[in-house]
């Protein structure tokens, strides 16, 4: 804490002592990793007569057309890519979701039609249909000839699953499931391709047989005719018109009494025989509901991308107007400055570019962990899904957060220009305000990570709910134990030499150092406040309830460090030395920056001084400083084709 303080009055590590010439192909590449094919390939899909989105345009109008635009996908072969060869695909899971994420620069009305399309309807079938199921819809699925809906949300349950309402009663003198909408609460709400151009739906319902209730379970059921009217028994109701998103067609759904063959039961994980009789590979009926939804964890990844996505055209769309606006004349008759040059426009902007390329990094790696483990041979390690649906829940809450509170910022960074709707910002802001919690509320999947912390993802992980996690934490000692992700051995490494000196601002392990306490403090209290309260009070929702702030810090604390891990990883495998640098010192800019949000921590608990407090302020203003000779650099380097940045105040030429 102490080590360095005295010579911290010179700039952090001269940070603009070298001039670096960073190469932007190798940028690129390690912004792209492992899915960099993909990529470019996804970067020459062109579409026809392309226009960004309009405000303009009616509901039906911009409807119809980004279904043309979602049949010239599936032409395309890209959607393809995820699904099993068996099926016409190639088997790359990662590749397919990565194929998605990047019409997240192209139109996000698209890249969610296609997300509900390919990613959860169609992945409903892979992953919680059988053969029958996979012979039968994935083909006309995955080539656009069956368009499809994810009926899971309801107009009383979102979040909680586990309580919807619909119910799904198996008759077996008919051998068929009869689907209902107990009441308005069992109304599917918000559901993608439902109001205009779906025909089956995957429908979420608590399955019951004589032997009594089986938990929630996935059955495909007709919704229109092939004339496009409603089947018997289906009320179909349209959403109408949203804050962005517009060219989705989301709508309601309600059942009555709707008959549907035995076969329609999606029955990987429980299966309904001929008598009615309930079995299943998995006993535990809490396990097997989050087995079902672990498979669905896709979504999550895939949102958490394509609002990266985003992010990324604001940003290049503010730096390249920061670059060429210039405001007010420099003293001595020099000309007027250029925007970025400007502290407080640095200030505005780059913290949250590092951020992006720390979270671009973890996406990457969290997106390869997911392909690795789902492609695999033999039985799926149970403890690496659990942590990886925590790890996902985690991820998709901050990117999407941060893809808000940056997009605001770009918006307000390009002044009333950024307010034009021919600058595509505000349709930018209005199309991912909703990310934040659609495929999980992010405030909910935190207390998913915060669970996954206190229980340190065991068997138990998914036997309890919020209550049950309480008990457990009461009954049972908390360990707090650092889990690494691929960054493991650069970790060690980096923790073998210090860059800089002990306590130095700029010395990696020291980053490390501070993150990993702030967690393993937060983690700790948090368990013991549990125990304590509930020796104090008798309701474990209450117990909970006065302890949920503090859940939601510990989970946050444990992404940051878990993202700082990735972008260190990432760091590592650049092969060209003066990129290295220049990532380099963007990580310190991101670490540092985290270290400056929540320095009232760390000065309440003792974990850092005043005086480091205003040395990490000042070397967060210098690294900015050493940085914007870079800035065009790094957001050419996310290499978004010239046509799709359509903004004009992003067109001409940049001053670098």
């Amino acid at each position: 804490m102490g080590g360095a303080e005295k010579g911290e009055e010179k700039k952090a590590d001269e940070v603009d002592a070298v001039e670096l010439v960073a190469d932007v192909g190798v940028l690129k590449q390690v912004l792209d990793g492992r899915w960099m094919t993909v990529r470019d390939r996804a970067r020459a899909f062109d579409l026809d007569e392309y226009d960004p989105p309009a405000y303009e345009l009616s509901t039906e109008e911009h409807r119809a057309r980004v279904l043309l635009r979602l049949k010239e996908l599936a032409a395309s072969g890209l959607p393809q890519i995820g699904f099993p060869e068996a099926s016409g695909g190639q088997n790359d899971v990662g590749g397919g979701m990565v194929a998605i994420e990047m019409m997240g620069y192209r139109d996000l009305s698209l890249m969610v039609k296609a997300g509900v399309q390919w990613g959860l309807f169609g992945g409903a079938i892979t992953a919680l249909g059988t053969e029958q199921h996979h012979a039968r819809y994935l083909r006309p699925a995955i080539d656009l000839e069956l368009l499809g809906c994810f009926a899971m949300t309801e107009s009383g349950h979102g979040s909680d699953v586990q309580a919807l309402r619909t119910t799904a009663t198996y008759l077996p003198d008919t051998q068929e499931f009869e689907v209902d909408t107990l009441d308005p609460t069992a109304r599917k709400e918000y559901i993608g391709n439902a109001a205009r151009d779906g025909r089956l739906a995957v429908v979420f319902a608590q399955l019951i047989t004589a032997q009594g209730e089986h938990g929630v379970h996935a059955l495909m059921v007709p919704i229109r005719d092939e004339l496009g009217q409603p089947t018997p028994g289906v009320t179909i109701a349209d959403a109408g018109r949203k804050a962005g998103l517009n060219g989705v067609d989301n709508g309601r759904l309600s059942f009555d009494h709707v008959r549907v063959p035995r076969t329609a039961l999606l029955d990987r994980y429980g299966h309904v025989a001929a008598d009615g009789s309930y079995t299943s590979p998995i006993d535990s009926p809490n396990r097997r509901f989050f087995t079902m939804l672990g498979t669905l964890v896709r979504g999550r990844v895939s949102v958490a991308g394509a609002a990266l996505s985003a992010t990324k055209l604001a940003q290049t769309i503010a730096v390249r107007r920061a670059l060429q606006r210039r405001q007010f004349d420099r003293p001595g008759g020099e000309g007027e400055v250029v925007l970025l040059d400007y502290q407080s426009h640095q200030r505005r902007l780059l913290p949250d570019l590092a951020t992006t390329y720390a979270l671009n990094f973890a996406q990457e790696e969290l997106t390869g962990t997911l392909h690795d483990l789902w492609t695999a041979d033999g039985e799926r390690d149970e403890h690496a899904q659990r942590e990886l649906e925590a790890r996902a829940a985690g991820l998709k809450a901050i990117a999407t957060w941060h893809a808000t509170g940056t997009i605001q910022a770009c918006r307000e960074a390009c002044g009333g220009a950024g307010y034009m709707a021919e600058n595509v910002l505000p349709q930018l802001k209005a199309d991912t305000d909703v990310f934040t919690t659609f495929e999980g509320d992010n405030t909910v999947l935190l207390q998913l990570v915060g669970k996954g912390l206190l229980t340190g993802y065991r068997q138990e992980f998914e036997d309890l709910d919020t209550i049950g996690t309480v008990r457990f934490v009461a009954e049972n000692a908390v360990g707090v134990a650092i889990e690494r992700t691929a960054a493991r051995n650069v970790i060690q490494r980096l923790t073998a030499g210090r860059r800089a000196g002990d306590g130095h601002l700029r010395d990696r392990a020291w980053h490390l150092t501070m993150l990993e306490d702030r967690e393993k403090h937060l983690v700790e209290t948090l368990a013991a406040r549990l125990r304590v309260r509930s020796k104090q009070l008798d309701d474990p929702f209450r117990v909970f309830n006065t302890t949920q702030a503090h859940l939601l810090t510990a989970a946050r604390a444990h992404v940051d460090r878990t993202v700082l891990e990735a972008f260190l990883a990432a760091i590592d495998r650049c092969p060209d030395p003066e990129t290295t640098a220049l990532l380099d010192k963007l990580c310190d800019l991101y670490v540092l920056s985290l270290l400056e949000r929540d320095r009232g921590w760390y000065l309440e608990h003792n974990r850092m001084t005043d005086r480091r407090a205003k040395d990490i302020t000042r070397a967060v203003d210098e690294l900015c400083f050493a940085l914007r000779p870079h800035v065009a650099t790094l957001v050419d380097a996310f290499a978004i084709p010239g046509e799709w940045i359509t903004a004009p105040i992003a067109q001409g030429d940049s001053i670098s």
